[in-house]
């Protein structure tokens, strides 16, 4: 399958959690995606210890079928824990170099401004490290962060471009921010994006296929453009937290296709 767009594309490996590497590898040649971001292998949430040699595989094989690794999703949440698995993420990324790490604020019931220092502090306790590995650790718009100010109030205290910003298309809009004031707020700190549209329900959001929702996914690489945002749009379709979801070889093409149309 073949789909033309000037925008590079990725999808996250959360997208196929039965899927192997050369399934994987070979879905994104075939579905005309440029990238894979790791998030998953053989289905498992993945460590930086243990599971080292596998990732170093893994894009070793991705980038032998010339498909680009964009990023490595961590788990770390760093209002909750320190950096020290941060750390061992920024290692490994640099000597694959992979340009970027997601991580998580998380949630907690302390104070707002409380939080949003302690995340910036141990932002800034990581960047000397990651600015030397060539690595961004790219603050995602989710749980207690879900708004692109909060992110951008805590980027604020980080002077160093090597904390930006990952934007979740639907988490700011969940939050009742438009794609333009997500760009304003985010500005040149904003590293990369995940795509996915969803739907209210009786209890809560119901994801489904793109452009088949509400978040105003089209809208995004106009406000990405005023920006001049070069980074990739990838998909995250949640498979492996939500089974009941369509399989990844009907999904992923579908959402190409869609976002073909979109940034047409």
């Amino acid at each position: 399958m073949t789909v033309s767009s000037s925008w590079r594309t990725a999808f996250t490996t959360l997208a196929c959690p039965g899927w192997t590497i050369e399934r994987i590898v070979a879905a994104a040649r075939e579905y005309g995606y440029d990238a894979i971001e790791i998030r998953l292998l053989d289905g498992q949430v993945l460590d930086p210890r243990q599971d080292a040699a596998a990732i170093r595989d893994a894009t070793a094989r991705a980038r032998a079928a010339g498909i680009e690794v964009c990023a490595l999703d961590t788990s770390c949440r760093l209002a909750l824990e320190g950096v020290s698995d941060l750390q061992r993420w920024i290692a490994l990324a640099g000597e694959l170099s992979v340009p970027i790490l997601r991580v998580f604020g998380g949630e907690t019931e302390e104070p707002e401004d409380v939080v949003n220092a302690r995340v910036a502090a141990r932002l800034r306790e990581i960047t000397a490290e990651a600015e030397a590995a060539g690595v961004v650790v790219a603050l995602e718009t989710h749980d207690a962060f879900s708004s692109a100010r909060r992110v951008a109030t805590v980027l604020s205290d980080v002077p160093s471009r090597s904390a930006g910003a990952l934007w979740d298309s639907h988490h700011p809009y969940e939050m009742g921010e438009s794609a333009g004031e997500v760009v304003s707020l985010l500005g040149d700190r904003l590293v990369h994006v995940h795509v996915k549209d969803a739907r209210r329900t009786a209890d809560g959001w119901q994801l489904v296929p793109l452009g088949e929702g509400e978040v105003p996914v089209p809208e995004m690489p106009a406000a990405l453009r005023e920006i001049g945002y070069r980074g990739y749009l990838a998909v995250e379709w949640e498979k492996k937290w939500h089974p009941e979801l369509a399989e990844p070889d009907v999904a992923l093409p579908q959402h190409r296709v869609a976002l073909g149309r979109m940034t047409a």
